[in-house]
């Protein structure tokens, strides 16, 4: 049996060997989850499947075709498409006296002055907000996707330590068991044994069920459960490249997605201002027709007919127009203001966050590799008789949650590079 000093570190003791130094399990078994890909999930997978399923995705190809559509009647030569006038004449009704006329005619809309050019202007700014819109909309599922994937990965983490936990736990519950048996240890002892377990029980319980959770979050943005291979090790997923940091944050602002969006959206309520301006009336109409008419008793004549239709011009239907697509601009250049400084602070707060997390992880990868070196010296100590067993315990507590935190540390510098990389405004690599 132990001495009293040697009982007193039992509790740690069940700590330390309920905690595994190896990462490589997950905690949901594979047939409980369906699987997206045959290797693990990467963000870029989990991206490009959660963008597909947007409705700006499915909709882009129509906005495309529309912006060219607009594009085209910019085009034109005439304001609207020309229409053709038929008209025919006789006396049939009354008495067939041979009186008859034909008229054919074609009626032309005309630009307005200015108007043609500045459709063309409004035409290309749409297309090009149509094209930062479906950048901005992106980067907006990037976010939702980067959140959703980097709770999925630490909560594997959480998992895998936690069923580990729970097996060591139950293995030590066994071997204490055995030496209570052969009287080496009291039966409090088993009674401390069996209650880790318990306790590592609830806790891999809990963890599985935040996995699950956190899969199901990344399941309502890609359609289908996630899950990563049995033999990848949780929290060393491929993160995403670090990205050149800029000397001057304030230049990239109009190259953001979100604040690009939003000043081509009051692009285009300028140009639609401008448009407005000229378009104080209906487009005047170009009428050109010719006619073919005969009198009772002589033969037909033709006749050549030209002649413009200008209706008058109404100030107060065009002064609503013009004032609303002005609001409109002001409205958009002011969310834009707002968002580049938002975005600005953002990208600050993400790079010192990425600083910090750096420093964090390779402050912990030393500790963990300190740690793994010196319980290599006290175990093998252990096994000579020259150390004592709270000491062993100790130094297997602190190697264990030395390589736990390092686990932890590279996925939270990997998820400071994906945050970091968002508020630069790139999309998932």
């Amino acid at each position: 049996m132990f001495p009293s000093k040697t009982r007193k570190w039992l509790p740690c003791a069940l700590l330390v060997l309920a905690t595994g130094s190896s990462l490589a399990q997950t905690a949901p078994s594979a047939s409980s989850l369906q699987s997206v890909t045959a290797g693990p999930l990467s963000l870029k997978q989990a991206f490009d499947t959660a963008w597909a399923r947007q409705p700006e995705a499915e909709s882009s190809s129509a906005r495309r075709e529309a912006a060219t559509a607009r594009r085209a009647v910019a085009d034109s030569w005439t304001a609207e498409p020309m229409a053709l006038e038929l008209s025919s004449k006789g006396d049939q009704l009354n008495g067939n006296d041979g009186s008859r006329e034909h008229n054919v005619g074609l009626a032309i809309p005309l630009w307005l002055p200015g108007e043609r050019s500045r459709t063309g202007a409004v035409a290309e700014a749409e297309a090009q907000s149509t094209a930062s819109r479906a950048s901005a909309a992106q980067l907006r599922t990037a976010a939702e996707v980067r959140e959703a994937y980097w709770q999925w990965q630490r909560s594997r983490v959480e998992a895998s330590l936690a069923s580990e936990r729970e097996g060591n736990a139950r293995q030590l519950a066994a071997d204490v068991a055995k030496r209570v048996k052969s009287g080496e240890l009291a039966l409090a002892d088993q009674h401390q044994a069996e209650g880790a377990a318990a306790l590592a029980e609830i806790e891999a319980a809990r963890a599985r069920s935040a996995l699950t959770t956190a899969a199901q979050q990344l399941r309502s943005l890609i359609g289908t459960l996630p899950v990563g291979r049995e033999e990848t090790a949780p929290g060393v997923a491929a993160g995403e490249p670090v990205p050149a940091l800029p000397a001057d944050f304030s230049v990239l602002d109009a190259q953001h997605p979100t604040v690009s969006a939003l000043l081509d959206q009051a692009e285009v309520a300028r140009r639609s201002a401008e448009l407005a301006r000229v378009q104080t009336r209906a487009n005047p109409e170009l009428t050109l027709s010719t006619s073919r008419e005969r009198e009772p008793g002589e033969s037909y004549d033709e006749s050549l007919t030209l002649g413009i239709r200008i209706p008058f011009g109404s100030g107060s239907r065009n002064r609503a127009k013009q004032a609303t697509a002005e609001a409109e601009a002001i409205e958009a250049e002011v969310q834009a203001r707002l968002a580049r400084e938002r975005l600005l602070g953002e990208l600050e707060a993400a790079r010192l966050a990425f600083e910090s997390a750096r420093a964090q992880m390779t402050a912990a990868e030393k500790r963990a590799r300190l740690a793994q070196e010196s319980r290599g010296f006290f175990e093998k100590s252990f096994r000579l008789g020259e150390t004592d067993l709270p000491t062993r315990l100790r130094i297997e507590l602190e190697a264990t949650d030395a390589k736990r935190q390092a686990a932890l540390a590279r996925l939270d510098q990997a998820a400071a590079i994906s945050s970091l990389r968002q508020a630069l405004g790139l999309l998932p690599e």
